[in-house]
């Protein structure tokens, strides 16, 4: 666990993230723990949430899907 206060975080949240690939970084304030920036991997694993479709559909690696034609749909002549 890395703890780094909040004027180093807001000086190079790049290297907090970067940090937080490897272990939870917490951010602290005044000495106090305030916030804690973790992977979603790591969050995912905590929570026991998976993966959404939305996230499985982002992913550069997933395969194009090749959609065939629409089907018709017939509507009564009322409509």
């Amino acid at each position: 666990m890395k703890v780094i206060g909040s004027r180093e975080f807001n000086q190079d949240v790049s290297a907090a993230k970067r940090l937080a690939r490897l272990e939870p970084v917490f951010v602290t304030d005044r000495g106090r723990p305030t916030h804690v920036l973790m992977s979603i991997q790591t969050f995912r694993q905590m929570s026991g949430q998976r993966e959404s479709i939305v996230d499985l559909l982002a992913m550069p690696a997933a395969p194009d899907a090749e959609l065939g034609p629409a089907e018709r749909w017939d509507r009564p002549e009322s409509w």
